[in-house]
């Protein structure tokens, strides 16, 4: 709560005149508890579960060109019958996992200093705050996700979340409600490290939700801006992990490919990329040196 009564007295208090985006906040958050504040994530994460994925089932369904050939796995279909059920999935563990999670995890929140008053974060300071979460969540998650890959761990909990080999975008936070709970963990660490505002937290929240929906998607689009993201797996990588299954140890990265390239557990993926790509390049020298052919003698016939 904003521990002022008016926004000449936050303008005192500041030395200087709002900006819009601080009149705005003020307007909205004078009156509320930084907890009422906080507890925005919830309905936060329900919009973009329920939302983002839409365009993704769309696609799915209708198999439009020329979208289509840019499915992954293109043998691979989910009905929307199948795709409704994931969803329902999601959705109960969201209402038995994740949101009790959110309402209990407050306290946390006020212990590392989250603040929600003025001023707010500059520009500057929320992307660098918010690339240092995704880099620690990142780092933790690849170490997290390799011990959910050995024999106990796959077996008791992740093997739920490999359920769909080629995945789907409400497939994103399909798992296990102890993955669900181990996986909060590396989330929260960035924020415990470099503590910001609450609109700061809410953006890190909501980016890494769209980012999970995006690696999941099953389409890997060339014009995706995500492409021009340094070191950024993508929706192409971690199908790769998806498509092996439980007998991968390939691309545990969740967002970024340095871990994998580092440790090297890419290796599987990159030999199946240079295999793909010499498989294309021939096919199309291929159909290159047959056109050639067709035109000598069509002009052969002509003399």
């Amino acid at each position: 709560m904003i521990p002022y009564q008016s926004l000449h007295d936050a303008e005192i208090s500041l030395g200087r005149n709002l900006t819009f985006a601080e009149t705005l906040w003020f307007n909205y958050s004078a009156t509320k508890s930084d907890y009422f504040l906080f507890c925005h994530n919830i309905l936060f994460l329900f919009l973009i579960f329920s939302l983002v994925p839409l365009p993704l089932v769309f696609l799915e369904i209708k198999r439009l060109y020329p979208f289509d050939e840019y499915k992954i796995q293109p043998k691979v279909r989910l009905s929307l019958h199948e795709m409704l059920n994931c969803y329902k999935d999601v959705l109960k563990m969201f209402f038995l996992v994740v949101g009790p999670l959110q309402l209990i995890s407050y306290p946390s929140i006020k212990m590392i200093g989250i603040r929600t008053g003025l001023p707010l974060p500059s520009g500057f300071e929320i992307l660098s705050q918010l690339l240092v979460y995704f880099l620690v969540e990142d780092y933790t998650n690849y170490w997290i996700h390799r011990f959910l890959h050995n024999k106990w761990g796959y077996e008791k909990i992740h093997r739920v979340h490999h359920e769909y080999q080629a995945p789907i975008g409400f497939a994103a936070p399909y798992a296990h409600w102890a993955e669900i709970l181990i996986l909060g963990i590396p989330s929260f660490l960035g924020p415990a490290m470099v503590p910001g505002h609450m609109i700061t937290f809410w953006l890190w929240i909501a980016l890494r939700q769209v980012e999970a929906i995006d690696t999941h998607s099953g389409y890997d689009f060339p014009w995706n801006p995500t492409k021009y993201i340094p070191f950024y797996g993508g929706a192409e990588h971690h199908d790769y992990h998806h498509y092996v299954g439980g007998q991968s140890q390939s691309n545990f990265a969740s967002v970024f490919t340095y871990c994998d390239y580092i440790y090297g557990t890419d290796k599987g993926f990159r030999y199946q990329k240079k295999i793909l790509q010499k498989l294309k390049e021939d096919s199309t020298n291929g159909a290159a040196q047959n056109g050639r052919s067709y035109s000598e003698q069509e002009n052969y016939k002509s003399e």
